[in-house]
């Protein structure tokens, strides 16, 4: 298996009132392609209960079945449009790690 986690952080320009829907709309849309995304096996996003010590705004936790499952998701039509339409728009930095895990 493969964890893939992302941190993102929103754009500071959003009012805290546009941040919560945002962070709605990309735990929705992200949780929304389990079962849509071949081999994504578990996808979490957390959005709340954020702690002043953070850095980010928005985690992304995730397992995908392979390596291969994981390029394949990446490239994903559902996936793709989350992304694009959720994400990208309102996020100023990505940090990303992907491991294996047994």
């Amino acid at each position: 298996m493969v964890k893939h986690i992302i941190l993102w952080t929103l754009n500071p320009e959003l009012s805290e009132e546009e941040k919560t829907t945002v962070k709605a709309g990309i735990k929705a849309g992200l949780e929304g392609l389990k079962g849509k995304v071949p081999g994504l096996i578990d996808v979490k996003v957390n959005v709340d209960g954020r702690l002043e010590t953070s850095n980010c705004d928005v985690m992304l936790d995730s397992t995908l079945e392979s390596f291969e499952a994981l390029k394949a998701y990446a490239v994903h039509p559902a996936h793709v449009e989350v992304a694009d339409t959720k994400v990208r728009p309102y996020t100023v930095q990505r940090t990303c790690l992907d491991f294996e895990q047994e």
